[in-house]
């Protein structure tokens, strides 16, 4: 089952789209006919399971890693052949924050420059203090939030038009992952720049994502604005007057069922009205629906039980 998003940005407005993306490695495929495309301006969350596709996702689009087939583009050039003018255009923060320990954390703002025709040393100097970083440290003795400043200063010293980031706030403790999250915000205040990052930390998506795509077991099952998403998963409670029924009907777009005394829970995608009447008809004394957050509903969507056959998919194929 597919849905469209009314707000499907243009193809001008487009910063990257990717087209039927796939990649294998060997026999097992990490990334699995991806489409969808990503607004000029917009924070895009791309979230799923350690190992899901995220990764191998990206380094296509940068031109890093050849897909086995399918394309994608980045602000309107092939990722296949990007020129360097088009990359000093892309930030990159690459999963872990890699640093060279001998190197000072001064001394990379002359190392990363020497790769960009454009470098602001204000906006490196102000991330820099922003995280608490002393200029003299040596990368080898910076805590995992200062490398992840580290590696946000050199990414928006050079001012791209879009910010790649490969789960950024992995390892870091809740105070780093705040500093962060308020230097991405700040960082899209200038509408035209793009921050597409992907993560399995759901509550930094509620925080501060436009749209969410959904990568399970190397698929796409969602792509949509926030908005979108947490209209179309929905919270259902049923109250019984004894132990609930142990077997259901079949329940279009089921994502989770959970018991507790005499109630069921159920969380469901494209609500159509059919699943409320089914369960008045088991004997349900009421069936009522709850608020859910998007954190609780992308759990809901990527967990292991209910119905995995359908798509939530707001980006239409382009021909």
């Amino acid at each position: 089952m597919t849905f469209s998003d009314d707000r499907e940005p243009a193809l001008r407005d487009t910063a990257i789209q990717t087209r039927r993306l796939t990649r294998y490695f060997g026999h097992r495929c990490a990334v699995d006919d991806v489409s969808f495309r990503v607004p000029r301006g917009s924070v895009f969350a791309f979230v799923g399971r350690n190992g899901g596709g995220k990764t191998t996702t990206i380094r296509m689009i940068l031109g890093l890693l050849e897909p086995t087939r399918g394309s994608s583009t980045i602000l309107g050039h092939d990722s296949a052949g990007l020129p360097p003018e088009v990359r000093a255009r892309i930030g990159y923060m690459a999963e872990g924050h890699p640093v060279y320990g001998w190197m000072r954390v001064g001394q990379y703002a002359v190392f990363q420059r020497g790769f960009y025709h454009h470098w602001n040393q204000e906006i490196y100097a102000a991330v820099i203090d922003y995280f608490a970083i002393n200029p003299r440290t040596r990368a080898a003795h910076l805590s995992h939030g200062q490398r992840a400043g580290l590696h946000l200063a050199m990414t928006l010293a050079i001012e791209p038009e879009v910010l790649m980031l490969d789960d950024p706030a992995t390892g870091l403790d809740p105070a780093a992952r705040r500093s962060l999250l308020e230097a991405m915000v700040y960082f899209t205040r200038d509408r035209e720049r793009t921050i597409f990052f992907s993560t399995h930390l759901l509550d930094d998506v509620e925080r501060v994502a436009d749209y969410v795509a959904v990568m399970d077991y190397s698929v796409l099952r969602a792509c949509c604005s926030v908005e979108t998403f947490c209209e179309r998963v929905r919270r259902l409670v049923a109250r019984f007057p004894g132990d609930p029924p142990r077997e259901l009907p079949p329940v279009p777009g089921l994502l989770r069922v959970t018991r507790a005394e005499n109630e069921l829970t159920l969380v469901v995608a494209n609500l159509n009205g059919r699943t409320e009447r089914d369960l008045e008809a088991l004997g349900a004394l009421s069936v009522d629906e709850q608020p859910i957050g998007l954190e609780d509903a992308l759990i809901a969507y990527v967990g292991r039980s209910g119905e995995k056959t359908f798509l939530l998919n707001a980006s239409r194929d382009a021909s």
